[in-house]
């Protein structure tokens, strides 16, 4: 069988690439292509425009950026055995696009382009495709098999301090994100995908940069926000961040580094291992300011959460005793007595307390966001599709819907045929997300889409969704507004969230 290969007359370049067949559907993958290069720590990336008539061997993937090793599989239950190969990482050769598409023979191209941001914690990788469990082979065979053939890109970006800077150029990871669809924009033809008719989409962190890319254009046809947006982390002042660069850097110091510049990759690790750097957010700048008021510009969207979203923060919050917990609702004279007894939040119940506690964040960080994005975009004529996943764990169903599990069922990297009621999950997500990137209605816009619990996917009334979420929690959130129940949250979850619960 040879090689696919794609030859690139604007890249100057031949790319070859490898097939890999699911299912009796043969799909292409060109890895680890480079998009931009850096040309020092901290700096601004620069645009790879040509490759200079070569060869160019896209089928390995590229390395990622350097970080804190995390078992990604331990959020989501993955059993022990389940093995992932190390992933090289290099500072200056992680700016690359892995993209899948159907082989050229079976389409006439110009098809839908599906654009895909990881997810974090704006920290690490979370579910490469290099791991498996986020590896794209199966949405595409059943893209072609459903005859609505996709292209799917992902972008590989800097993470954590390497993103983060060092009080010069600021949220680097953005800035690389947008040259990497500006090199989708420009390149994706070659492959067989329309550049006019892009889906951007990711998940929780990776949901956050969608959400800043459609506040900051330019303008794309569709978006999928799933598990997060700028509500999750919003832009925080400078004077944070330099904090934080001023911490990290007497770290490096004691090491016998000068500057976090000149410190090495180890060394930076170490740093933020031992300060328990375990999540980085965006820094407020111009481009950003106002965004809560501003008009995502995308043409339509689809948007959702997991059940048990606030897991992340469990082993936190546990850690808190009823008190403390109470204390931090009563910083607002107004609405904080109110809100903790919406919560059940009582000083001498712990447990009660904790329960309440990351019930306000599931609320507060991405449940209410779904209806203020969408009520926005659906005030603007925009075509909007809610959706929620209540399909539990596959392996550990105690453990609920929760955050990044519909990673499983959406790229279906891992056989979850042992589970029949979340292998048809799976099947029904990829279908309806295909649908959608397709620019088909994945479901009338005038309801909502629930997957699961029990295997079973379907439409639902708002009646049906008060059933799912707490709407009148909700409603009271909405009222108090975000300057009230925002430093209820920062209270409760600084430093304590983590991707191990």
């Amino acid at each position: 069988m040879a090689s696919p290969q794609v030859r690139h007359g604007a890249l100057q370049a031949t790319f070859n690439g490898v097939e890999i067949g699911y299912d009796g559907t043969a799909v292409h993958h060109f890895r680890g292509i480079k998009y931009a290069s850096i040309p020092g720590r901290f700096e601004r990336a620069q645009p790879v425009t040509s490759f200079q008539g070569r060869d160019v061997d896209s089928t390995r993937y590229g390395p990622r950026c350097p970080q804190v090793d995390i078992d990604v599989r331990h959020l989501l239950r993955i059993p022990e055995e389940y093995l992932i190969e190390e992933e090289p990482e290099d500072e200056f050769e992680c700016l690359t696009v892995d993209i899948t598409c159907p082989p050229a023979s079976t389409h006439k191209g110009n098809l839908p382009v599906l654009v895909w941001i990881h997810g974090g914690s704006q920290i690490m990788t979370f579910c490469s495709a290099a791991s498996g469990i986020c590896d794209p082979t199966r949405l595409i065979a059943d893209s072609i098999k459903a005859g609505k053939p996709i292209v799917f890109v992902s972008i590989n970006y800097r993470l954590n301090i390497f993103s983060f800077g060092d009080g010069g150029e600021k949220n680097l990871a953005i800035k690389d994100q947008q040259l990497g669809l500006d090199w989708v924009r420009k390149n994706i033809a070659a492959f067989g995908g329309n550049p006019d008719n892009l889906t951007l989409s990711g998940e929780s962190a990776g949901a956050i940069y969608v959400h800043a890319h459609l506040i900051t254009g330019p303008p794309v046809k569709r978006a999928v926000l799933a598990s997060g947006s700028l509500y999750l982390s919003s832009p925080l002042p400078v004077e944070r961040g330099n904090g934080l660069i001023k911490a990290l850097e007497a770290k490096v110091q004691q090491a016998g580094h000068s500057s976090l510049k000149e410190a090495s990759v180890p060394s930076l690790l170490q740093a933020l291992k031992e300060s328990n750097v375990n999540t980085m957010w965006i820094q407020e700048d111009e481009e950003l300011r106002g965004w809560e008021t501003r008009l995502e510009q995308v043409d339509e969207i689809m948007i959702g959460d997991t059940e048990y979203e606030s897991v992340i923060w469990r082993n936190g919050i546990e850690t808190f005793d009823g008190e403390t917990i109470a204390a931090a609702f009563e910083q607002d004279t107004k609405w904080g007595t109110k809100l903790r007894k919406l919560y059940q939040v009582v000083p001498d119940r712990p447990t009660v307390c904790k329960l309440g506690a990351l019930d306000l964040v599931n609320d507060a960080r991405y449940t209410l966001p779904v209806e203020l994005i969408a009520n926005k975009l659906s005030a603007a004529g925009k075509r909007v599709f809610k959706y929620v996943v209540d399909q539990p764990n596959p392996w550990q169903a105690s453990s609920r819907s929760h955050h990044a599990v519909d990673l499983l069922f959406l790229f279906g990297g891992v056989d979850l045929s042992f589970n029949p009621a979340a292998d048809a999950v799976g099947k029904e997500m990829r279908s309806r997300w295909i649908q959608f990137v397709a620019g088909d209605q994945p479901w009338p816009a005038e309801r909502r889409f629930a997957y699961g619990p029990v295997g079973e996917c379907k439409e639902i009334s708002e009646g049906q969704f008060a059933a799912r979420r707490r709407v009148q929690h909700l409603q009271v959130l909405k009222e108090a507004g975000i300057g009230v129940y925002l430093p209820i949250v920062f209270a409760l979850t600084a430093g304590k969230i983590s991707l191990l619960n």
